[in-house]
């Protein structure tokens, strides 16, 4: 699982690319969105879901709370 701020916001998703089963955590980041480093596919932060090929499937993203100073992640699956 990666854990990713952006857009003042904290996501946490499954850091395995769906297609290459590769880490996303080594991608970019940019607008709620994490692209896989080896073949350019990229997620949706917020759902999971490929937004170009090669990937077709989604990836587990996994509901945040921010308390005070902490990050608190379920590791039960939102998708």
């Amino acid at each position: 699982m990666s854990l990713v701020r952006t857009e003042g916001e904290v996501f946490a998703i499954n850091d395995i690319c769906s297609h290459a089963n590769v880490s996303l955590s080594e991608g970019e980041v940019e607008n709620c969105h994490i692209e896989c480093w080896l073949h350019g596919s990229s997620f949706d932060l917020r759902t999971g879901k490929p937004d170009c090929l090669p990937a077709t499937q989604p990836v587990p993203v996994y509901p945040v709370k921010i308390e005070g100073d902490d990050v608190l992640v379920s590791v039960t699956q939102e998708s």
